[in-house]
């Protein structure tokens, strides 16, 4: 189930199943303007991972300097021009000094690890003690520097990443509206979708998705609280990794829910999302749910991948996603046909008809988690706002630039509500959480399963401001997302050259099991392909 659908069915008929600044086709080839601005077929990066880039730098083929002006140049040639994709919403005019400074320790000896010199980019919700602004893409936001980073943005600089800029987002993370369109804020605009230019990137890690998908980095941050990092990585045909809540922490990034927000990697391959939830997993003080991951994390998850770790493991399979009309599922039966052949067993399991009833409690649980976590993110942040209030109140008086195409339904709904001591909250987070988990772990204990696989979601559909979002066929974000359980989607193929991707649902704690059985179907599909920068179907 993709949030976006969930968010207008649950409201409307109360049933759940989603210094550098850039503002915000016509053929089914790609576009002149984009061939000329080093696309997918000329660029020196194309399809590069960490380990070839620092394999390079190690060899004195590039610097972290020329890898970062490579991507700087090729984000200003397609993200505002050629096929104007809008997937970054800030670049870090600090972004070179850093990328010098790491060329430095390098040339002294010093090397910090894989994400030494390597460009990232990350969503626009989270914070950066830096020139950029942090404002989940709202102009009520505008002007938000943050005086600290993220408790993440200061593992990745401790890694020795070169901070490269911020990507678009559905605006407010995808939680302003029961009728919004993915991949569209106030601040940064219509972000579009790499493959076929007036399909949906999905949301609301749409930025991030589209600029790893187009080549505009290696690595990217999204972030999810059900659906929003797995699914623009299904459709942008990328690896999108969900860990366990509580694996990364939350601290600095601008909240919807404490009960399922994440942080997780957005990258082109299963070995370069290892790498990067590496450098990211570890406690915070400061955020207490981290402290549960104590002894359940790796300082290395790239150890568990090995090629043929699916076999003799036993995968469940939804049933759900066999039977229907989506262009799916076919890819679907391929893909499981697949991990036959690797050695999986298959065992048919109905997770979905067991988690859907509790979608309504979920979202009780978001619109009074959202309310308590902002007004307590924006009591400290540097913004002209300072509670959820201000904010609704902004954006009436601002509409015509603020709210041009939907509205806030889900603000006000949200501000009505009371604190989290309220019988209601207690008693929706206690069906939806507690209800999620039962019925995950009780699925993968009793059937003596390493994952359970279904349909990312279906094929992109097209942008729609005016009607907002529309998501025919199956989806599969739900179940982890409610339980706060890891979850990880691989690209399992294309149908009418719009990639789908194959979600694996793991137990609390289980990204090393997930990855091994990711990375062994990655190595045994390889489904990853570049985008082409297609026009619409219809011209």
């Amino acid at each position: 189930m993709n949030r976006r659908v969930f968010l207008r069915n649950s409201s409307l008929v109360g049933v759940a199943l989603s210094t550098l600044s850039l503002d915000a086709c016509t053929s089914d080839t790609k576009t002149a303007a984009a061939t000329a601005a080093d696309t997918d077929d000329t660029f020196a990066l194309n399809e590069i991972t960490v380990t070839e880039l620092q394999e390079k730098m190690s060899a004195g083929q590039y610097t972290s300097r020329s890898i970062t002006e490579l991507y700087l140049r090729r984000i200003a040639g397609m993200d505002k021009k050629g096929p104007q994709l809008r997937s970054v919403i800030e670049l870090n005019p600090d972004a070179l000094s850093i990328a010098d400074e790491m060329d430095k320790e390098r040339r002294a000896g010093k090397v910090r690890g894989l994400l030494h010199g390597i460009p990232v980019l990350i969503k626009d919700n989270i914070n950066s003690a830096d020139q950029m602004q942090t404002t989940a893409g709202s102009l009520a936001l505008a002007g938000n520097k943050a005086s600290q980073d993220a408790f993440i943005v200061k593992k990745l600089r401790e890694a020795g990443a070169v901070l490269l800029g911020k990507t678009n987002l559905s605006e407010w993370a995808n939680f302003r509206s029961t009728r919004s369109t993915s991949g569209w804020s106030s601040r940064g605009g219509q972000t579009k979708n790499a493959y076929i230019l007036d399909r949906t990137p999905s949301g609301s890690s749409s930025g991030s998705g589209t600029a790893v998908a187009a080549n505009f980095c290696a690595l990217a941050i999204g972030t999810e609280t059900d659906g929003s990092i797995v699914s623009p990585a299904s459709c942008n045909g990328l690896v999108g990794f969900k860990p366990t809540v509580g694996l990364l922490s939350r601290t600095g990034i601008i909240p919807i829910s404490a009960t399922q927000d994440t942080a997780g990697p957005m990258t082109r391959t299963v070995r370069d999302a290892a790498i990067l939830l590496s450098a990211l997993a570890g406690p915070d003080p400061a955020d207490p749910i981290t402290q549960q991951s104590a002894g359940k994390t790796a300082s290395d998850y790239t150890k568990f991948l090995f090629p043929q770790a699916l076999g003799g493991k036993i995968i469940g399979v939804e049933k759900s996603h066999l039977e229907g009309s989506s262009d799916a599922i076919p890819l679907f039966k391929k893909a499981i046909e697949l991990l036959k052949t690797q050695g999986a067993t298959i065992v048919e399991v109905d997770v979905l008809k067991q988690i859907n009833p509790l979608g309504e409690a979920e979202y009780d649980v978001l619109l009074y988690e959202f309310k308590d976590g902002v007004n307590k993110y924006l009591a400290t942040a540097n913004a002209k706002v300072k509670t959820l209030a201000d904010v609704i109140a902004f954006n009436k008086q601002n509409e015509p630039k603020a709210m041009p195409f939907f509205k806030q339904e889900i603000l006000e709904a949200s501000e009505k509500l009371g604190d989290l001591s309220t019988p209601k909250y207690m008693e929706a987070r206690r069906k939806s959480y507690a209800g999620a988990r039962q019925i995950l772990s009780s699925t993968l204990r009793n059937n003596r399963l390493a994952a359970i696989i279904g349909i990312t979601n279906s094929p992109a559909p097209a942008i729609d401001l005016i009607n907002g979002d529309s998501w025919p066929g199956p989806g599969f974000s739900s179940p982890a997302a409610m339980a706060g359980y890891p979850h990880i989607t691989v690209p399992m193929g294309q149908a009418h050259g719009l990639p789908v991707g194959l979600s694996f649902v793991g137990p609390a704690y289980g990204e090393a099991g997930l990855l091994s059985v990711a990375y062994a179907y990655e190595q045994a599909s390889k489904q990853r392909k570049a985008p082409e920068f297609r026009g619409p179907f219809v011209g």
